[in-house]
């Protein structure tokens, strides 16, 4: 089984290409043991003396997604896979902003999910307490920015340019050469095409 953790802020392209492989992998029985990680691109962003944005109430419609997908994953995690893929879908596909309950109930909709509890606990900041712990632990990779893969105490940031397009197979197979160069590839430290090919 190869495991890694895998980071995440919905309002990121790259993310959502990435993270619709894993969950399209992981629902055709890829042995992946994946650890999902809120992270948020705001942080780097923040005026100087202003408080880390997980713990700025003003900033927390910004974070909604991420808070209400740290909920699902750690109280209701039997529905992740369905609630991540919606999310990203309604980001990118529907043009949800997604910093209104009422954007994410649409969004959700066709999940399983109980945004009653959902919504309690993201009312409580105990998802924004994780976003915060989840960025300092990234801090030690110097991650900076999604998606970044943590496999085997090595971090390495990922842009891949398409997203799934129907077959699994092709999905675990995208996940899987990108593990064996994190793996067996430590010296190259960057591979980069000078330009989109398409």
């Amino acid at each position: 089984m190869r495991a890694f953790q895998l980071s995440y802020d919905y309002r990121c392209p790259f993310a959502k290409n990435i993270h619709l492989h894993v969950v399209t992998a992981l629902r055709a029985g890829a042995d992946f043991a994946v650890t999902f990680v809120p992270w948020t691109m705001s942080q780097g962003y923040r005026a100087d003396g202003a408080p880390d944005v997980w713990d700025d109430p003003s900033r927390d419609n910004e974070h909604l997604a991420l808070a209400v997908s740290t909920s699902v994953r750690d109280e209701q995690p039997a529905s992740f896979l369905d609630v991540h893929e919606a999310l990203f879908r309604a980001r990118h596909e529907r043009g949800l902003r997604l910093v209104t309950r009422e954007e994410i109930a649409q969004a959700l909709a066709a999940t399983s999910v109980d945004l009653s509890q959902v919504f309690a606990d993201v009312e409580s900041r105990r998802p924004h307490k994780v976003i915060g712990e989840s960025f300092r632990e990234f801090e030690r990779y110097e991650a900076f920015g999604v998606p970044t893969f943590v496999l085997d105490g090595d971090a390495t940031f990922v842009r891949y340019m398409n997203g799934p397009e129907g077959d699994p197979a092709t999905s675990i197979a995208v996940i899987e050469s990108l593990l064996t160069l994190m793996s067996q590839q430590g010296a190259l430290n960057e591979f980069k095409h000078t330009r989109v090919p398409f």
